[in-house]
């Protein structure tokens, strides 16, 4: 900031103080965990309290059903945005729980939650019109609607079950199915379920929504200025109807959250706080020159020139803003939250209505930024089908955020091991499909190790870091801790301290601390063995992971008990042919074997997985881990930060 625009700003704060102009924001909230009564409530004519729940159109199957509407409010209305105030608009967020069962088959028409003016029912609004509008409203209503609809009314609708957004009319700007997301909002046999969350933080609206309430993904994410279609108050609530086909609508539990922005205090104290803008001004000079030389002197930032690297990288991705993420991700919302690692978390998001995946870099991250850097630049540059490819990047307001293509079959060791953290299990993987994933990653580390122009070093291949595309191709993805080789002839990259997954390292890595091809090939094969034996590369029995334990060392223990096939995950009973499971589990341990000049190169690995070349040859019993490797694995050089480094403490292990 330079100190023009800072003496501004506090300029402007003293003005500020100086009008006396004091607006007070507070919290307009309510939590019905269910609904006993009607108080608070103001309820139409066709909506009712029944069985804890609003029955915004009629539940009681001894009354006609058919072309009823209804609607349910809070009593209390809600101001949305206030104009003396400048505009000022209020945010808010709201999670309901719906339960909609179909009387007929189909059911008709939905159900929504709407803003409104007023708590008026629009007479003639059953059927298609949802209780939102009538037919000569529609279109001038002032009224904004989340709609839940079970029906097919217009040709413009995308199909039964779809969420749509109105604005002024039962026209949606925007839908989305939810059959896709696996969401049935109505059945004839039982009452669905559906929980939903909408947000809105003042400029942009969304809308999460989910069958079993535990993870609301968000469906929805858009631009709306709410105060340019409704007026300072409104009321919050619930409307439904039926048609000749009919359903019953019902709210079991809503909750709401929004700030209340109070027009009553506006106070003139002008022989006070003139003089107090004065010492503002005074103090925030005096401040500012203090912080200003302060941070001259200390760099604020370890990478101060991110965006100059990155720019400076060939194929640079393109840059995001902080805004234009926080909205595609409902401001990271953890119901949107995919998964998190030690770098950071990942959240599924929507951008210009497509899906991706955004990982926030962790602030608690001891080497976020290094690794930020090298995820972008090297990732930014690749083009490979086997490659997560990276859409672009943020840096704003200390926020480190990358944005890549969102994978709907998530990470490789959900299907393999299921999903521990939510209690689930996937259902198990072919061999075939197992087969057609570790082909599809031994492509892509070829293509690093080969076939880009600078040869590039993974250094953390795992399940994790292995993503699933809808036909469950494999993609590689997290570059946080890759790194980028000059020269194309050069097989190797020193460091100061281990990189990588305990389980998944080398035996060689924790002595030189250097990261190689063979050591990434070494990871690979880890790799090959856990997506055969369904077995996590570490013993789980054991807090260390060296060559001495694990699914390696198993592994063997098992060939030379000539019982290798014994190891294959019995979730495929059987069903593959045993030669070929054989040279499969002989290519991984010789992907591990413990002397790196044995390991293969990915070219040979997939010559062997292609059934092109046979699987290498292997000593029946275990060989035993020397170093220096025979003959020498490295070329001798005069790096001292590898004479250092050779020693390398494991307790500066940088696992992930």
């Amino acid at each position: 900031m330079s100190f023009s625009r800072a003496f501004e700003s506090l300029f402007l704060a003293a003005l500020l103080l100086g009008g006396g102009i004091l607006t007070q924001v507070g919290c307009f909230s309510f939590n019905f965990p269910d609904f006993p009564d009607k108080e608070f409530l103001k309820l139409s004519d066709n909506s009712r309290i029944f069985k804890g729940a609003i029955q915004v159109t009629l539940d009681s199957r001894s009354e006609n059903l058919e072309n009823k509407s209804g609607r349910a409010f809070y009593e209390t209305p809600f101001r949305l945005w206030s104009k003396s105030k400048g505009g000022v608009t209020a945010s808010f967020n709201t999670t309901f729980q719906l339960n909609i069962n179909n009387m007929t088959n189909p059911g008709g028409e939905g159900l929504a939650f709407i803003l409104a003016a007023d708590t008026t029912l629009p007479e003639g609004s059953d059927g298609q019109w949802l209780g939102i509008v009538n037919a000569s409203t529609n279109g001038s209503a002032q009224v904004v609607a989340v709609e839940f609809d079970t029906r097919q009314s217009y040709p413009e609708d995308l199909e039964d079950f779809h969420v749509g957004l109105d604005v002024n009319s039962i026209y949606s700007i925007q839908q989305v199915s939810l059959r896709g997301l696996g969401i049935t909002l109505a059945n004839i046999s039982a009452a669905n379920d559906t929980w939903a969350r909408v947000e809105y933080d003042g400029e942009n609206i969304t809308v999460s929504v989910n069958g079993t309430g535990e993870y609301m993904p968000l469906i929805m994410s858009l631009p709306l200025n709410l105060s340019a279609y409704l007026p300072e108050m409104v009321y919050v609530g619930f409307s439904a109807s039926t048609s000749n086909d009919t359903q019953l609508n019902c709210v079991r539990s809503w909750k709401f959250e929004g700030e209340d922005i109070d027009e009553g205090l506006e106070l003139l104290w002008v022989w006070i706080t003139i003089p107090a803008g004065v010492i503002v001004i005074i103090s925030g000079i005096v401040f500012y020159l203090f912080w200003e030389r302060k941070h001259r002197e200390q760099p604020e930032d370890a990478y101060p020139r991110i965006e100059d690297q990155i720019r400076g990288s060939s194929m640079a991705p393109r840059k995001f803003k902080l805004r234009e993420l926080r909205r595609a991700t409902g401001n990271f919302n953890p119901r949107n939250e995919l998964g998190k690692g030690g770098f950071g978390t990942v959240y599924k998001g929507l951008l210009a209505d497509k899906e991706v995946a955004v990982k926030r870099v962790s602030k608690d991250s001891r080497q976020g930024k290094q690794e930020f850097i090298a995820e972008v630049t090297t990732i930014g540059s690749l083009r490979h089908k086997n490659l997560v490819k990276l859409i672009g990047w943020c840096y704003e307001k200390g926020e480190l955020l990358i944005v890549y293509e969102y994978m709907p079959n998530s990470s490789l060791d959900k299907f393999i091991f299921g999903d521990e953290k939510l209690g689930l299990q996937q259902p198990p993987l072919s061999w075939e499909r197992r087969h057609t994933i570790i082909h599809g990653v031994a492509l892509a580390l070829d293509y690093l190790h080969n076939g880009c122009e600078k040869r590039v070093l993974h250094r953390d291949i795992k399940a994790s870091n292995i993503m699933l595309d809808s036909d469950f191709s494999a993609k590689l993805g997290d570059f946080g801790l890759a790194r980028t080789i000059q020269q194309k002839d050069v097989t190797h990259h020193s460091t100061k301290e281990v990189a990588g997954t305990p389980g998944y390292m080398a035996p060689e890595t924790f002595l030189v601390g250097r990261a190689t091809v063979e050591t990434d090939v070494y990871a690979f094969g880890v790799l090959v063995l856990e997506v055969i034996c369904g077995r996590k590369p570490g013993n789980q029995g054991d807090q260390h992971n060296s060559y001495n334990n694990g699914i390696v060392y198993w592994l063997w223990e098992l060939r030379r008990k000539d019982r290798i096939l014994d190891a294959v995950d019995s979730k495929l009973a059987g069903e593959f042919v045993e030669d070929e499971m054989t040279g499969m589990l002989l290519l991984g341990l010789a992907c591990c074997h413990p002397n790196p000049n044995q390991r293969p190169s990915m070219k040979t690995v997939l010559q062997v997985l292609k059934g092109e070349a046979p699987p290498p040859l292997l000593p029946a019993e275990r060989p035993a881990f020397v170093w220096p490797a025979m003959p020498p694995s490295f070329k001798e050089d005069t790096d001292n930060a590898f004479i250092k480094s050779q020693l390398t403490p494991f307790t500066e292990l940088a696992g992930r």
